[in-house]
């Protein structure tokens, strides 16, 4: 049995009471701030909001679930929560004072570094606390201890990943299975080896030296489980089935529930609920701030390209956007052509269809500033797959699998292949599967802090020209 130290659930409520102050004190602490900032003095209609900020944090929190276990769960995403659940409480704070008619003795200014002050003490309590709770873990404080059943891959990657993620708290007992040891595929080197039977780890499970338990057997195993099922029924350990989705190749797998049946998605969009309505606001403030900062300059190339050869300062191209709608995807015109039928060729390296000012503006991506357009009107995001040519999708839809799922989101500006170096021509299959092949990664691991990423790593790319004719 390991020497660990376990925490009651009494010592959950704690942990509960923790957060609330630690969340508690970064509202005045944001207050307090603002107010020494802004040179306000404290009165009591400053308490009064900071006292109904805290009650609607609370509220807030209740319905973004901020103060459930975030054990397994990715920091990004717990920091994310308390973010949106603070935003929710400034509603709230705005709907109430304008309810009340006291919106107009707030102090704008002073109202927005509160807000911003706060929203980044929440996020840095987030850090702090993880890396406590990594520090007692560590100690094995917090910790709770699980056991696989079943030697098999997908065992064996579970207690692998477990084992690299210590700030899950998790220790592991072992692996039990039936099978002879001559049935069973070798355990790596430092791993808990098996430690017996079904039998054994129901007898193990009772005396309380399992909590958690995960069934790793291949689904088609399903009277196996069932009997392990039983088992395991006369003890109160924790127990999970997990299944073996990786025989397949997952886009963004998420549980649902149909009618009350629960399903698992295998191809899907990412962009649900919190993380989407994020990431939308984030195009939106952002592409504004990137057309009002570059108004003058997009207007000196509009002039410069209309001067430098006949033809329409723009140029829309159909593409394939989300669902694989078609849509018009701005830019500046930096060739002598517009091909927009059933060929489409791609520009090549001193391709001779390129204008004097259009091979300055393809060097510099210049010419795609008017997608900014695009991504105010909603079928483009800053970041997220190239959109193609629709010419082109249908050429590579039969020629890479699972091309096609790279539009279960919005096309980018930027996106994941163009910072991995996959941007330019892609004149061979190779390099198309290069792309497509960063573009569902993009769409499995998204998060807002890799949107954030592509953002700085797209600076980079831009200014080094890569690929770029």
């Amino acid at each position: 049995m390991n020497n660990t130290k376990s925490i009651t659930h009494s010592s959950w409520s704690l942990r509960t009471i923790v957060y609330r102050l630690l969340d508690t004190s970064c509202i005045l602490v944001g207050l307090a701030i603002a107010m020494w900032a802004e040179a306000k003095a404290f009165d009591d209609f400053t308490l009064t909001v900071a006292l109904a900020a805290i009650v609607a944090f609370y509220l807030s929190s209740e319905v973004s679930g901020l103060y459930r276990s975030w054990r397994g769960i990715s920091l990004e995403r717990e920091i994310l929560c308390s973010v949106v659940t603070w935003a929710l409480a400034c509603l709230l704070l705005l709907a109430s004072s304008v309810m009340m008619r006291y919106a107009q003795w707030v102090d704008r200014s002073f109202a927005v570094t509160w807000i911003v002050l706060t929203a980044s003490c929440l996020g840095s309590s987030r850090v702090f606390m993880r890396l406590v709770q990594c520090y007692l873990r560590s100690k094995g404080f917090n910790t709770r201890r699980f056991a696989v059943v079943g030697v098999t891959e997908l065992g064996i990657n579970l207690a692998h990943k477990i084992d690299h993620s210590p700030e899950m708290g998790l220790r592991m007992v072992g692996f039990y299975d039936d099978r002879v040891d001559e049935r069973l595929p070798d355990i790596p080197v430092g791993m808990e080896q098996r430690i017996g039977s079904i039998d054994q780890l129901v007898e193990d499970a009772r005396r309380g030296q399992v909590n958690l338990i995960y069934i790793t057997f291949p689904m088609r195993a399903e009277e196996r489980i069932r009997k392990v099922l039983n088992k395991l029924g006369d003890t109160t350990a924790s127990v999970y089935i997990v299944p073996d989705f990786f025989v397949f190749e997952l886009l963004h797998s998420r549980w649902t529930h149909i009618g009350g049946i629960p399903a698992v998605s295998v191809f899907e969009t990412p962009f649900h609920g919190v993380g989407g309505y994020t990431k939308r606001l984030l195009d939106i403030a952002l592409a504004t701030v990137l057309l009002a900062v570059l108004a003058v300059p997009m207007s000196v190339i509009a002039v410069l390209v209309k001067w430098s050869s006949p033809g329409p300062i723009f140029f829309r191209q159909k593409r394939y956007g989300l669902d694989g709608k078609e849509i018009l995807v701005w830019k500046f015109r930096s060739m002598r052509v517009m091909e927009n039928s059933g060929k489409v060729t791609q520009a090549t390296k001193d391709d001779p269809r390129t204008t004097r000012i259009g091979s300055i503006l393809r060097k510099t991506s210049l010419d795609e500033l008017p997608q900014l357009f695009n991504v105010i009107q909603g079928n483009m995001s800053l970041v997220g797959p190239r959109p193609h040519a629709s010419v082109h999708n249908e050429e590579y839809r039969s020629l890479i699998q699972g091309y096609m799922l790279r539009h279960k989101v919005k096309p980018g500006i930027t996106g994941l292949a163009q910072v991995n170096g996959w941007r330019g021509e892609t004149d061979t299959l190779e390099k198309m599967v290069g792309r497509i092949e960063c573009d569902h990664r993009y769409i499995r691991e998204w998060s807002l802090f890799m949107d954030l990423k592509i953002l700085f790593q797209t600076i980079w790319v831009v200014f080094s020209r890569q690929n770029a004719y």
